[in-house]
Order: structure tokens, then C-alpha cells, then sequence
């Protein structure tokens, strides 16, 4: 009899050991199935971010934490990029890439192009091209591509002329007509919205124009058109743009939710280039 009670609690202990590790062995599977990946992405807050929060419950359902970290500089989101901080940043074009990419001897790609941001030139003392005096003193961007891209911009206003076939790489020394002696400062882009009360006019990145409340459509007194290359690219390092969270981002951004929710959050000041 004794030895029929040790059998049965012997067999009830055995049950409820191997009852037990079903118990943990489901909740490691549940926990293992409700992991998301992580994705830190920088960006400029308007609009990459506004418009990378639009993304954010899309990518959660297909088991991706979307991490925004916001920059106010063109410099510091390639500078984490590169260092392996961020696995993304979203706030340049190309040619601004290209240039980083030689400066700094990096070499991060593009993943995928987003939405185009015409740059425009604004002015709080005059309201159209034409009252700009002699002597007028222009505001523009003091990194490379966008002092290029900036003098372009003058040059279709027919403010200045530049050398033949110099493009976006035209620095301030490419001007061969100035008819208005216009005076070109080089501020950091960031800055141009804050010296719009110093100087005469500034050609501004539209993304700081509109933190800045300017509405690009209606403040410009010119503004690139819809066919600017200048593409804003979700950027990578090299190999990283085959990863399976990355190019479910960059899906998510070409969606047409967000095509829809760039024209009507932006109104024309910022155009989808998918």
C-alpha cells in the first residue's frame, strides 16, 4: 500500500513539473512573439518627424518600435548615423549626402526618396522680387549643396548669374552678374528664419521655414517648382538598406496614406516624390 501511495505521488509530482514547463515554456513564447525590433531614426521635427509619426502604429503592427529622435542640425544626424547611434536618419537630399559623404570620408546611401521641399526666398521687409534695392544684403545656407542650390535659386529669380554649368556645386565666387550688387551672407540654414529681421531677404529650406510659420505657397517671393531634384531620402549605412525593418519603413513612407497626408498637411509647400 505504501508503495502505491509513493508510485501516485511520485506520478502527481512528475504531472505537475511537466504541467509547470509548458506554463513557461508558452509565456517565453508569448513574450519571443510580442518583441518588437527597434528602429531609431533621426530627424529634422518639420516635417520628417511629423511625418514619420504618421508611420509609427503601421510599423508596430508589423512588429517594429519606430524610435524618432529629433536634430535641429544637418550636421549631427549623419555624425549618429555613421557612429551606429541610429540606424536611419530622414532630413537631407541627395546632393547634401554626396557632399557629407566626401567631407567626411563616410559613406551612407539612400534608402528610398520621400517628398521634395521647395526651397524659397522670403523676406520680411519687402513683398515682391522687385523692391530689393541696390545693395540689398541676401541671407542663404552656408553648407555646400544647399549655398548651391540657394545661389540657383537667385539665379532663376534672375537676381544674379552664374557661371556656365557650375549647378549646385556654384559657391558665391560663380557669380558673374550681380546687377544689384546683392550682398550674399552664409548662415547656418537652421539660423535663416531668426535673421529675416537683419537682413534683406534669405533663401530658407523649406522645413525651417515652416517651423518657422512661413507659409512657403503664400511668404516666398520665389520657390522652386515641383521639379527640383533636390529628393528628401530616408539615409542608411552602406548594406543597411536590404534590412527588412528598413525597407518596411520606407514602404510605409511611399504609402498613399502618406502621399494623401503630405498634401493636405502641407498644402503644395512640400510635394511626394513617389
Amino acid at each position: 500500500m505504501k508503495k502505491l501511495l509513493l508510485i501516485s505521488s511520485a506520478l502527481i509530482i512528475m504531472l505537475f513539473a511537466f504541467t509547470g514547463c509548458g506554463s513557461n515554456n508558452e509565456q517565453a513564447a508569448g513574450s519571443s512573439s510580442s518583441a518588437k525590433t527597434v528602429l531609431k531614426i533621426g530627424a529634422t521635427p518639420v516635417p520628417h518627424a511629423e511625418i514619420l509619426e504618421q508611420v509609427k502604429d503601421d510599423l508596430a503592427k508589423e512588429g517594429i518600435d519606430l524610435q524618432i529622435q529629433e536634430f535641429n542640425d544637418y550636421v549631427q544626424p549623419n555624425m549618429a548615423l555613421n557612429d551606429k547611434e541610429l540606424d536611419a536618419n530622414f532630413f537631407q537630399h541627395i546632393p547634401y549626402l554626396e557632399t557629407f559623404n566626401a567631407e567626411h570620408n563616410m559613406d551612407l546611401v539612400n534608402a528610398g526618396g520621400i517628398h521634395i521641399e521647395p526651397m524659397g526666398l522670403y523676406s520680411h521687409k519687402v513683398k515682391k522680387l522687385d523692391e530689393l534695392k541696390n545693395n540689398a544684403e541676401i541671407a542663404i545656407p552656408n553648407d555646400p549643396s544647399n549655398g548651391g542650390r540657394a545661389l540657383l535659386l537667385l539665379q532663376q529669380a534672375k537676381l544674379i548669374t552664374l557661371k556656365d554649368g557650375v549647378g549646385v556645386k556654384a559657391t558665391v565666387q560663380d557669380i558673374v552678374d550681380n546687377p544689384k550688387n546683392l550682398k550674399i551672407k552664409e548662415i547656418e540654414a537652421a539660423q535663416l528664419p531668426r535673421s529675416l529681421d537683419d537682413v534683406d531677404a534669405a533663401v530658407i529650406n523649406t522645413n525651417f521655414a515652416v517651423q518657422a510659420n512661413l507659409v512657403p505657397a503664400k511668404d516666398a517671393l520665389v520657390i522652386e517648382d515641383a521639379s527640383s531634384p533636390y529628393v528628401n531620402i530616408i539615409a542608411v549605412r552602406k548594406g543597411d538598406e536590404n534590412r527588412p525593418e528598413i525597407k518596411k519603413l520606407v514602404a510605409a513612407l511611399q504609402s498613399e496614406k502618406i502621399k494623401k497626408f503630405i498634401e493636405e498637411k502641407y498644402k503644395g509647400a512640400i510635394v511626394p516624390a513617389f
